[in-house]
């Protein structure tokens, strides 16, 4: 079961389903684990595939709230969820710093790509990403963004930053305030760019029509961190839960569902697992 942050998506589900907006905040259950994460675990179908297999081995019922890296580690530092998985490091960092979680530990990785029109008028095609993105506002190609404050939304405005553009408030850059899937489509119907996760764009990307440009960049890694939710400060969480999912997600099982995910159907890993590495050993590597 999954339970998702409030926003224009939640409203539109709340009157499609009749749930009153209450039932996003549960009371403390000793048997059930809250689990704050972002939109490209579900979008990317990774989600499922953990928390399934998770709640089989721990018996416990799993929720899930799932919203952009920004408003979940909002909800994280007011307590609202047992353990969170989310990829937004700078962040991450800042968060755990306020005392709000217990641990952060590396999980898994993948990478950002750059989407666009197979004419590719911006010419970006086989380009590092921040010489990409400065051709698209040289050609003012439209660019489609999720708007959202999410870690895929703060990678991209990093990477706007490194290119030395900035694009907000220009007629060709868009934003969506969605998650990645829906970013995608908006993209697809104005034939313009989108930074994406790969993981999400290979679910998406029969329907999307855009091939990948820019892939390859070790500056586009996207990497995860579990972090349990810390009950000195937050008493009312369920600990036990929160510290046993993350336990659970760098173990070996864990990492190996990790590995497998995507093989069958697209013929590669959508993740690398990643327990015990640092992110300085990434981007060496």
């Amino acid at each position: 079961m999954f339970r998702f942050a409030r926003s224009p998506v939640v409203a539109a589900l709340v009157a499609l389903t009749g749930l009153a907006p209450a039932a996003i905040a549960q009371p403390v259950n000793p048997q059930e684990i809250v689990i704050l994460t972002t939109t490209t675990t579900q979008d990317s179908g990774i989600l499922r595939i953990l928390t399934d297999a998770f709640a089989k081995r721990s018996g416990l019922t799993v929720k899930a709230i799932v919203a952009g890296s920004g408003d979940i580690l909002k909800q994280g530092a007011r307590g609202e969820g047992d353990v969170l998985l989310t990829h937004s490091p700078d962040a991450e960092k800042g968060w755990m710093a306020e005392g709000n979680g217990t641990s952060r530990r590396l999980v898994m990785y993948h990478d950002f790509v750059i989407i666009g029109p197979e004419a590719d008028p911006a010419k970006i095609r086989g380009l590092k990403a921040s010489d990409a993105l400065r051709r698209i506002a040289e050609a003012k190609a439209p660019f489609v963004s999720r708007g959202d404050q999410s870690g895929t939304h703060v990678r991209e405005l990093a990477m706007w930053k490194r290119a030395g553009i900035e694009p907000k408030g220009q007629s060709w850059y868009r934003e969506t305030g969605q998650g990645q899937g829906l970013t995608m489509d908006v993209a697809s119907q104005f034939q313009g760019y989108a930074f994406t996760d790969r993981g999400t764009y290979l679910v998406h990307a029969k329907r999307i029509g855009l091939p990948i440009l820019v892939e390859n960049d070790s500056a586009l890694y996207n990497i995860y961190h579990v972090m349990p939710v810390n009950p000195a400060k937050f008493p009312k969480v369920n600990a036990s839960a929160g510290n046993a999912f993350a336990d659970w997600v760098v173990s070996p099982e864990g990492q190996n569902l990790i590995a497998e995910f995507g093989k069958a159907q697209y013929g590669r890993s959508l993740f690398v697992p990643a327990a015990g590495m640092s992110e300085q050993e990434l981007l060496v590597n």
